[in-house]
């Protein structure tokens, strides 16, 4: 390896450079054509190092930012982490509207994919049956049929799958509610070609409550079963998820605009690379696809504090500028109501990889919603109605957000990490590795690799390849790792008392 290639600055005001390869005290490194860094301690892969004197008290600039300040005299060369870097970020602040023009180029071009185009106009790019437990008590039951229907139907449509959850009984208040919605929304999610709706029929979600909620549904494409009203509850939901299927069937997989595309974007077991790689190239594919008239959805509010300004002074108005304070603000709201600091992240994993605040974490976080304007702001549950970047409450517990964008109206989750996670949701879940090494490693969970931007591939040639991959997935010609694996997991957010 060049002296060159060992570490890499991203933004011209950066006063720290990434470890491409683990340095070693004393060794080289060149800056540029001419600076040459020597460093001082061992900087691991992924890891940060000085590339000049930083006084104590002096903030740290990484992507052009602050990432906290100096707690003590640091040299040039010397490694930056945990134990010399501290956050800014503390207790609830006040947001003034600096709105910022839209900086993202209209006039990529158009692309198609195969879809399924629904009768409602939204298009899914699988044509699933789906059973959804209305509680957790009939999610073996919910198993058992998915794998009977999956044997006697299976090669009709392109499966038949449950979404088991805990929740749906001796839930309160708002974290009932939130259940209805979050089971609404994946209910129309359009890549469910047809649900049933599976009940116990004693559960605080039954069906008569449910249905207030869930509100008016196509017949043919919903239908429920209350398994305490029958005798046999598998012969019984076994002739309704043949109709289904049969209902299901009619869709064919037709070429449709990108312009249908509804992306959701996640970044889980993050690295110091995360940020530069990953979430950057879907940074440039969520420019894209919201400038040819598709919708995207950025998620994980904790993991946007400390950059939430920039996300906020790209609200497409006033309107939307507020609603993302309120998101920031509540959330935060929610820490402080259980004793908690607000910004107690990153996690371990986060600082092994070489992120050392919360900061530099959601700088990274928040790559992934490129320069996109923000067009909407969006609660859990709640579908996406307006074309462009979405943002939408909830944590970034990887379960948690996966389904929230499920739910949401997503049909393929982007998922980057550095340090990987086999975790898929009930929709396709790309997997995008920040590095190669881990890109090497586990290819049984990767499916993109997107640590081919420090070797050999421009972001451009990289964001072309990532595009049509994408389309692929999105045509059905590619399936990904977690519906390879069988990996389809939903978990619902919870905040109060369980009876």
């Amino acid at each position: 390896m060049s002296l060159e290639n060992k570490v890499i600055k991203i933004n011209e005001y950066d006063s720290v450079a990434v470890a491409l390869t683990d340095i070693v005290i004393g060794e080289s490194v060149l800056l540029g054509n001419t600076k040459e860094i020597i460093a001082v301690e061992n900087i691991p892969f992924g890891h940060k190092v000085a590339l000049k004197n930083i006084n104590k008290g002096e903030n740290i600039i990484k992507y052009g930012y602050p990432i906290g300040h100096a707690i003590q005299d640091i040299k040039q060369g010397e490694h930056i982490h945990t134990h010399n870097l501290k956050t800014n970020l503390s207790g609830i602040l006040d947001y003034t509207y600096d709105k910022v023009d839209n900086m993202v180029s209209k006039y990529f071009e158009d692309k198609a994919f195969m879809g399924y185009v629904r009768e409602d106009g939204k298009v899914g790019v699988r044509n699933e049956v789906w059973i959804v437990p209305t509680v957790g008590c009939v999610n073996s039951t919910a198993q058992t049929l998915e794998k009977m229907a999956n044997e006697k139907y299976g090669n009709e449509i392109d499966g038949i799958f449950c979404c088991t959850h805990n929740m749906g009984c001796s839930q309160l208040s708002q974290d009932h509610l939130r259940t209805q919605k979050i089971l609404k929304g994946l209910i129309n999610n359009p890549n469910a070609g047809a649900v049933l709706v599976l009940s116990l029929g004693c559960e605080n979600n039954n069906l008569q409550d449910f249905s207030k909620v869930l509100g008016e549904v196509n017949p043919e494409r919903v239908k429920f079963l209350v398994t305490q009203d029958v005798e046999d509850e598998f012969e019984a939901a076994m002739d309704i998820l043949g109709e289904l299927v049969g209902y299901a069937k009619k869709f064919k997989r037709e070429s449709v605009s990108c312009n249908n595309l509804v992306l959701g974007f996640k970044c889980g077991g993050s690295d110091g690379f995360s940020g530069i790689t990953a979430n950057s190239l879907c940074g440039k594919l969520n420019d894209r696809v919201t400038a040819i008239g598709g919708s995207t959805i950025l998620t994980e509010v904790p993991e946007m504090f400390g950059a939430e300004t920039i996300l906020m002074n790209r609200a497409s108005c006033e309107e939307v500028f507020e609603k993302t304070v309120t998101m920031i603000n509540d959330f935060k709201n929610y820490f402080t109501k259980y004793n908690q600091s607000i910004y107690e992240n990153p996690s371990p994993g986060n600082k092994k990889g070489g992120i050392s605040t919360l900061e530099e974490k959601s700088l990274g976080c928040i790559q992934k919603g490129g320069m996109a304007i923000v067009t909407d702001v969006l609660d859990f549950g709640q579908s996406v109605e307006k074309k462009g970047l979405n943002l939408l409450n909830g944590p970034g517990n990887d379960q948690v957000s996966c389904t929230n964008l499920a739910a949401s109206g997503a049909q393929i989750i982007l998922f980057t990490t550095g340090r990987g996670n086999p975790f898929g949701s009930i929709v396709p879940t790309v997997k995008i590795a920040s590095n190669s090494n881990l890109y090497k490693k586990k290819r049984n969970w990767i499916d993109f690799n997107a640590g081919a931007v420090l070797e050999d591939k421009s972001f451009d040639e990289l964001t072309e390849e990532f595009f049509d991959y994408i389309l692929e997935v999105a045509s059905g010609n590619i399936k990904t790792q977690n519906e390879v694996n069988h990996y389809r997991d939903i978990s619902i957010f919870r905040d109060g008392v369980i009876l």
